[in-house]
């Protein structure tokens, strides 16, 4: 399961985990954030306990967002060690997030 993230828990959360982690920037209004919400719960089970998978609604939490230059969601930013190494803008498929998480376990 996602562990939501705010502006409030973002550094604890995110930059200090020990783990890789996926941040996916949505919205309950933004269609492609719906519809690729199935994936990241997929995601985020195959890679439970290899990869912390997290959910900000940019609604909820705008300092965050404007921090990464979130311009249009959905946007998944992928980290490691507390620093941004991949970021994905748009709906995308399964593998290609599947294939960013496995670079950042390598």
């Amino acid at each position: 399961m996602s562990q939501i993230v705010t502006d409030a828990n973002f550094s604890s959360v995110v930059l200090k985990s020990p783990i890789p982690v996926l941040v996916d920037f949505w919205a309950t209004w933004c269609g492609p954030c719906r519809q690729i919400a199935p994936v990241v719960d997929e995601v985020s089970q195959e890679f439970e306990g290899k990869v912390l998978v997290c959910k900000c609604d940019v609604d909820s939490s705008s300092e965050t967002p404007a921090k990464y230059m979130i311009r249009s969601i959905p946007t998944l930013l992928f980290f490691k060690n507390g620093e941004l190494v991949h970021k994905i803008v748009g709906a995308t498929n399964k593998q290609t997030i599947v294939e960013k998480l496995n670079s950042l376990l390598n």
